[in-house]
This record gives structure tokens, sequence and C-alpha cells, in this order.
């Protein structure tokens, strides 16, 4: 330890620099508070990734590409963060061509979609039509606060929201599977298989709720269409540098390939960090963004946890799979069979490919869960460029594919590793059946990305798990791992806290509240106050649902 180093202190050190520890450390910065944000790799982001992998000019988001709703946030709009970069908002959030030429649609408008439904099923676009408005309102005052505000007690929470018709009926439907709720409110299968693929992220979170209840009202993201995804132009990365851009205007500090060894305990309380190179950084207290495990058997070590705190970082489970990426550079953006009767189709954002039945998507889920993966393909699909063009040399394309595949068994390669390059191939064949263009031909280059690939430079996907901690209802809103630690001065601002995995920036948003109000420093944002939001329920008047033609 040199001598400059036992003298620097900084109020708080965040470990981390993802797009949480970025979003926790602007607010505690532009508190007036001197913060260091530490990074193991020579680039911050996180899962913000954007990488030239395939031939130059052409970039692929290997992580998170689709952002739910993210200029909607309170954290874009208390950071300026319009003035750094800029989203794309897509008319159409969802398409699922099918092998006869035929497509569902999910726009923004709702005549629009309830169109495309209709011509499947009219009762299933009326009761689309009847869901709608309430899951615009249970979205807007439900939904996307409760994201951004500490989850309250079950009780507490079910008393608030109880007092409104509308409240109840949400608080209700938390209690029922999503998949559950889909299946009996929906006829047609290919409706009823559209709208549980977009509730979920590529199919993934149904994972955890096809056996569980969904404590977070994952179920009114199945029909709400005002609030969607939106893709960060230029690629995912550029969300990471703009959060980057605006701590360092604020006055933060940074290093990057700055690995912890330890979270130094003294008298019981956290009071910095060693790093492995054996460098002592003192801080009034230190948050992490990485995993419990991690976090506390690693760097603060067992021997020195509560009992308490060691029972519940046992405890926390991650997601029992991971994603198979295969990214493409294309001559040309795929070309369905289905935009000829509907050229919107041509235009979505994200794609549903191979699973036209229920069915199909259970086959999937139970052979992920047994271990296995299906050799003919099943995914999730986009061809960013068509509504990006940034991310591709001009008149070129790239495109990408996701599907689940097990989580690794002890961190060891998986059978998805030896077969990466014919599976990717498969997946061209699969996606030709629906846009005939899609030959290898048009295929300039492909890179494979598999959970032991991507956790070798993310750890904190432990397995693969790309949420970092399951999404079931034991590991949720209240019974989340908690953003104070037993151990005073050491919080948690990441995946493992409300609202979870993602990019939200939730759990650094609110463990920046958290922190500043432990702390006595600060709060120069506003508070988001749940009562107002219930209030608003009671006196919100239910539109009148869309006639259906």
């Amino acid at each position: 330890m040199t001598a400059s180093d036992a003298t620097t202190r900084y109020d708080g050190i965040v470990i981390g620099a993802g797009h949480n520890g970025l979003v926790l450390a602007n607010y505690l910065a532009r508190s007036g508070l001197k913060i260091l944000v530490l990074e193991r790799r020579l680039r911050h982001g996180g899962g913000l990734s954007t990488e030239s992998v395939t031939l130059p000019g052409f970039v692929h988001n290997l992580h998170s590409i689709n952002h739910f709703a993210i200029t909607s946030t309170p954290w874009w709009r208390d950071l300026g963060l319009a003035a750094h970069l800029a989203y794309v908002t897509p008319e159409v959030e969802f398409a699922q061509p099918h092998r006869d030429g035929s497509a569902l649609i999910i726009t923004s408008d709702l005549r629009t979609t309830l169109g495309s439904l209709a011509q499947f099923s009219k009762r299933d676009a009326e009761s689309f039509a009847r869901m709608n408005p309430k899951a615009e309102l249970w979205e807007e005052h439900i939904l996307l606060t409760e994201r951004y505000t500490e989850p309250l007690p079950d009780a507490e929470r079910r008393a608030l929201w109880g007092s409104s018709s509308l409240g109840r009926e949400f608080m209700e439907l938390t209690d029922r599977m999503p998949a559950e709720i889909i299946k009996d409110s929906f006829q047609d299968d290919r409706i009823r298989t559209l709208l549980m693929f977009k509730l979920s992220i590529f199919g993934t979170i149904l994972f955890e709720t096809m056996f569980d209840r969904s404590p977070g009202g994952t179920f009114v993201r199945g029909f709400g269409l005002r609030h969607g995804y939106q893709l960060c132009r230029g690629g995912s990365w550029n969300l990471a540098r703009g959060l980057m851009e605006t701590y360092i205007a604020a006055g933060g500090h940074y290093r990057n390939q700055s690995e912890v060894g330890k979270i130094v305990i003294e008298g019981g309380r956290a009071t910095g960090v060693e790093l492995s190179t054996g460098e002592r950084l003192n801080a009034g207290f230190v948050a992490s963004t990485i995993g419990p495990h991690r976090t506390f058997l690693d760097w603060v070590g067992e021997q020195q946890l509560p009992p308490s705190l060691r029972e519940r970082v046992r405890k926390f489970r991650y997601s029992q799979w991971g994603l198979f990426g295969a990214h493409y550079a294309l001559k040309e953006a795929p070309s369905y069979t289905a935009a000829r009767n509907n050229p919107l189709v041509n235009q979505a954002q994200k794609y549903h490919l191979g699973e036209e039945t229920v069915e199909e998507i259970d086959a999937q889920h139970h052979a992920v869960l047994a271990g296995g993966f299906l050799e003919k393909p099943q995914f999730g699909a986009g061809a960013l460029t068509v509504l990006d063009p940034s991310q591709a040399p001009p008149g070129r394309h790239t495109a990408y594919a996701w599907q689940p595949v097990p989580a690794l068994a002890d961190g060891a390669a998986a059978p998805i590793d030896a077969v990466a390059w014919e599976h990717a191939d498969r997946v061209i064949d699969v996606w030709r059946e629906y846009a005939p263009n899609m030959t290898r031909d048009n295929v300039l280059a492909t890179y494979t990305y598999t959970p032991w690939q991507y956790t070798q430079e993310l750890p904190n996907m432990v397995g693969g798990d790309i949420f970092m901690g399951a999404f079931s209802g034991d590991q949720v809103m209240e019974n989340h791992f908690g953003y104070r630690s037993e151990i005073p001065g050491l919080y948690m601002a990441g995946s493992s806290v409300h609202p979870g995995g993602a990019i939200s920036g939730g759990p650094g948003y609110i463990a920046a509240g958290v922190i500043v109000r432990d702390l006595g420093a600060r709060r120069w944002w506003p508070t988001i106050e749940l009562e107002r939001h219930a209030e608003a329920l009671k006196k919100a008047t239910l539109a009148a649902p869309q006639p259906v033609a």
C-alpha cells in the first residue's frame, strides 16, 4: 500500500461498471459524494456489449439488445441521457411469421394489432381489446413505478393496490402463472404462442413462471402496447458510454482493469476493498453490483458473515438455462413470405420463429430443463439494421438468433459448444422456411456465442444465467436479496436485488436512494410516490374496448 493509497479515501466504492453500477454512481456523484467505480475488465458496460465480431463495419450486440421502455425510466430523465445517445422506438415490436405465409404482428397501434389478431380469432382479438386498457394503466401506475421503488411487504402492497378495483384485479392475477393467464384468456394456439413469447424475454422467463406465480406482474407485458422494447442507436454499448460520460462529468472517478481481491471488513464494517494486486482503497461504504456468492463468499469470506446473511447467500439461486446466440453479417435483410400480405412483418424489432404452437414452446422448455436442447432450432431473432442501419456497412445487414439451452454444469463447456457452428447453420435452415432469402449464400460471416463462452468474460452470469438470479416468486419483490446487507457499510445494487436482471437500471436507481438516506446526503432527484399512483388508479376511467372489425 502506497502513501497515496493510505491517505486517499472515497465516500463510496462501487464494484462493477455495468449499467446498474453506472446508474448508482451517477446519482451518488451528483449528490456531492466522492465515488470510485471499479471494473475488472478493460471495457465498462457489462451486458451492454457491442462488438465487431464478424466482419469490419458490422457490429453485433452480444448480450443485451432489446431495452424495455428505457426512455420512460426516471434515470433517463434525471441524468439527461437524451443529450448523449438516442433510442429507436419501432412501430412493430413483435412479429411471428408462420410457415403457411401468414403472420401475427404486435404494434404500438392497438387497431393494427387487433386487426392482426382478428385474422386468426375475432374472439381472441376482443379478449385482447378488453385486457389492453387495463394493462396500459397497470403498466403506467404499477409495473413502471414498482420497478423504481423499494418493494413493499406483501400485506402492505396488497392493501395499497387493493384500494381500487383495478388494483385488486392486478394483485389477483399476480397469484397466477403468466402462461396460465394466457391459456385461459385466448383460444387460438398461434395467438397464445406469440403472447407467451411477448411477455417473456425470448421465452426465457417462462422457465421460472411456468410453474410459479408472477408476483411482479410480468403478465402485463403480454397486453400492453404503449410501452415496449426500444433499440439503442448504434449498439447497446452506447447506453454504457452515455452513462459513463454523465458520471465523469459529475466528478466521478473510474478505474478499469482493477480486480477486487477482497472487501475489507474492520470492526464489523465495510471500509474499502483490496485489489488482487494488494492495493488498498479506503471508503465510507462499498456497493457491489456483483452476485451474492462472489460478493460475500469470495470477497468478504464466509467466516465473517452473520448467520442470517450466510443462510440467504446459500439459498440464492440462478436460472437453470442460458442462451445460445448466433450472430450473422448479411448481404441483405430477411424478407419474409408473410410480408407479401403485410409489409409490416419485415419491420419488426423481435421475431418468434420455429414455434407456432404452445406444445412446441413447452417441448423446448422441458428439453432444456432436462439438460438438452432441440436440434431443430426454435428461437427469437432480429435484424436490427432494418431499424438502425448504422450497425452495418451501407446496404448490408446484421441479424441474430437466441435459443434457450441448459445451464452449465460446474462451469464446464456444454453439449451446445461442440456443435455451435452446425447449430448456427441449422438456425439459417429454419429461418429460410419463413424468409426464403435467408440462404447460406446470404450469410457473409457467422459468430456463435454460448453460455460457456460468455461466462468466461462475465462470470457474474453464473451457469449462463443472463439475469444473474432466478425470477422465481421466492426471489422477487419483497423476497429479493436486499439493498442493505447485514454488514454495515456494504450494499448490494446489482441483479440480485429488486427489480432483478435485464436492462432496467432499477437496482442501481433504488440503491442510490437507500444509500443517500443512510448517509444523510443530498437527494437531488424526485421521489416516486406509490400512493399517488394508487390514487390515480382509483380515479382512472377505463377506456371502452376498441371495436374489432
